[in-house]
């Protein structure tokens, strides 16, 4: 058994390859990067000691790409291993899980399987997290690759929250029903608010709000999910960068008739023209629509005020179906920079006795509790760390 190694953690798109190298002990990023345009011209963007590197490279296919990252790792004048040998792991972030995975699991050709199985239902992600997991066991064979799940830390929800109401065959044939994402930063965000806020996360009622581009709420009662707004797909829930959130599907037919296009389009046009960008008609980058509505541009307040509204009325709704909250944290992009949308969320929960420290609230990025004393509810920014939570999982489980 191995208590301390260093645990590389793998992030793969269809074109990209995120990675970070972490000590499982001091929980330290020795080195990070970003390998993209994978299959086109390539690049490599490295970094170490806080020193950013770039390098313009041939990358044919996902292995050159995990090859290439290794040998950066390994490299004599900016590298931080002198051995291969120090990796104890490899972790993969896993986008769908489907019913199949609870929880995080050592790689092996049966997981491969089941993973394979749940295609259809996240094809932009799980392929492309499967090439991933492909090239890291044909450059390193013999190391250990633990599969991560976007939904595994969603898969406590109890039917009221995960079904949907159509006809139970879809559910039991093609499993049409609610899985919910961002399930890593969830977990990792909720045990972290448990500690800042003095709470017992088995005896507790969470609320935490993950708002970036892509965006996110989960009520999370005595550490485990009951419900999340996030759906079949990344697609529900709230309005995001590019993202519509929830609208009624009618909608779909009627503009798929009148502007004589296909669902596939359609759907497309949901994902990405859709959201802050499609309403603002400006940009899906928050700061952006900041900046523009405080000129005047009525769009861009548009835009801003119905994402703020959407992710008030889900923290009610959560509230309600907890029975009450002890804490709420903000997180990601959003949740832990952007001041002005955080401290407008916050003053629209006046209703549930939950009061915003203004001057709390004038820091971006760190760890602090932002609610006033007198608040019934304590609302904290709590940083999430995705690849950090990955690194722990996968030690947890080599290290068992």
């Amino acid at each position: 058994m191995v208590s301390e190694m260093k645990i590389l953690v793998v992030n793969c798109g269809s074109s990209s390859l995120k990675f970070q190298l972490i000590d499982s002990e001091t929980e330290e990023v020795a080195a990070s990067g970003l390998c993209e345009r994978i299959g086109l011209d390539g690049g490599l963007i490295y970094k170490v000691n806080g020193e950013k590197l770039e390098e313009e490279i041939a990358l044919p296919d996902h292995g050159v790409a995990i090859k290439k990252v290794l040998d950066t790792l390994l490299d004599k004048e900016h590298g931080v291993l002198e051995s291969l040998d120090e990796i104890g792991a490899i972790g993969h972030r896993m986008v769908h899980g489907g019913e199949k995975f609870s929880s995080s699991v050592i790689i092996d050709e049966k997981v491969i399987e089941e993973i394979t199985s749940c295609n259809d239902l996240a094809p932009l992600h799980n392929p492309a997290n499967l090439l991933g997991v492909r090239a890291c066991q044909k450059v390193m064979p013999g190391v250990p690759n633990v599969a991560v799940f976007d939904t595994a830390f969603h898969q406590t929800m109890p039917p009221k929250a995960y079904l949907y109401a159509l006809p139970k065959e879809y559910y039991e044939k093609y499993g049409v029903r609610r899985y919910g994402f961002h399930g890593t930063s969830h977990s990792f965000v909720s045990q972290r608010l448990a500690e800042l806020a003095g709470l017992d996360i088995n005896n507790s009622k969470m609320i935490v709000c993950h708002i970036g581009s892509g965006a996110s709420i989960s009520a999370i009662k005595n550490g485990k999910s009951i419900d999340t707004s996030m759906g079949m797909t990344p697609l529900e829930g709230l309005m995001m960068g590019t993202r519509s959130g929830d609208m009624d599907p009618a909608i779909l037919e009627y503009i798929c008739g009148k502007e004589n296009i296909d669902i596939h389009e359609m759907t497309n046009i949901l994902n990405k023209k859709s959201g802050a960008l499609g309403l603002s008609g400006i940009s899906n980058d928050y700061r952006d629509l900041v900046a523009a509505a405080q000129d005047g541009n009525e769009d861009a307040k548009n835009a801003l005020d119905v994402m703020i509204y959407r992710v008030i009325k889900y923290i009610g709704a959560y509230y309600v179906a907890l029975g009450g909250a002890d804490a709420i944290a903000m997180t990601a992009g959003v949740g832990e920079n952007n001041l002005e949308i955080r401290g407008k969320i916050i003053e629209g929960l006046e209703a549930i006795g939950v009061k915003l420290d203004k001057e709390a609230n004038i820091e971006r990025g760190e760890e602090r509790k932002i609610s006033a004393p007198d608040s019934k509810v304590q609302v904290w920014v709590v940083p999430t760390n995705e690849e950090l939570a990955i690194a722990r999982e996968t030690a947890q489980l080599v290290c068992k």
